[in-house]
């Protein structure tokens, strides 16, 4: 699981402008990661499959996550300390904690809104050498088989049948993700429950170097008319004359 920062929050730039400036930011779970959540809730209501959430203590907000996870039905949570921020240092923190704690299957978010790479379900693949599917839509089990539907573009898609272990890049969940009320989170928080692991990753890291982000350039502009009905009006079709939409 992965926290990112809330889109309608006013992001502004670091002052070298090479990152966002997260002190004041508020952060939000990962909305792809929340399809994974529930597509793994679905899961265990099928087969009695046990879910533990994972997340990196370096987010922001991540143990409002990860106890809001067990409010919706997760058997456990966990807090990674030992991680870092780009995808290639959480695939390794993920593989490290995976290689101790082993599943038959990992279920991620297809992508997050701060990289949009879609790279951390096959890099946790290739680390842990196991089968992997992304732009998954839905993930069923048969026959002790996991049964994965995978969306392609213009609305396509197909079934693939597989054995476990495997991790999926989970593009939409079959289900709405299901609303945990903030009651039954502070219970979950009362309760306890969230374990805490520590992993040596090792000094991964994508090589790649951000030099310089940008603002969005305005091209832009709203106009506000203000006046009764009938001059609001006129001044509308007046704008739409000058713009040659209008040539009455």
């Amino acid at each position: 699981m992965k926290a990112v920062p809330d889109l309608v929050e006013e992001i502004e730039l670091t002052p070298d402008e090479t990152g966002i400036d997260r002190e004041y930011l508020k952060f939000v779970l990962n909305e792809w990661d929340d399809q994974a959540l529930e597509e793994a809730l679905l899961v265990k209501d099928a087969t009695g499959a046990e879910v533990v959430a994972v997340g990196l203590a370096d987010d922001p907000d991540m143990e409002q996550a990860l106890y809001t996870a067990i409010a919706k039905g997760a058997d456990g949570a966990v807090k990674l300390t030992g991680g870092g921020l780009d995808t290639h240092a959480r695939a390794a923190a993920f593989a490290a904690y995976l290689a101790q704690e082993p599943a038959d299957l990992v279920i991620t978010g297809v992508q997050a809104p701060d990289d949009l790479d879609g790279q951390l379900a096959p890099m946790l693949a290739a680390r842990l050498g196991q089968r992997h599917v992304s732009v998954v839509v839905g993930v069923t089990v048969q026959d002790g088989n996991l049964v994965v539907r995978q969306e392609f573009s213009g609305g396509r898609s197909h079934e693939l049948q597989l054995p476990t272990p495997a991790v999926i890049g989970l593009q939409a969940s079959r289900e709405t993700p299901r609303y945990a009320p903030i009651t039954r989170i502070r219970q979950a928080m009362q309760a306890g429950g969230l374990q805490e692991a520590t992993v040596d990753a090792g000094a991964e890291a994508s090589g790649l170097t951000v030099r310089r982000m940008y603002r969005p350039e305005a091209t832009g502009h709203a106009e506000m008319f203000s006046g009764d009905t009938e001059e609001v009006a006129g001044k509308i079709i007046e704008l739409l004359r000058e713009r040659g939409i209008v040539k009455a």
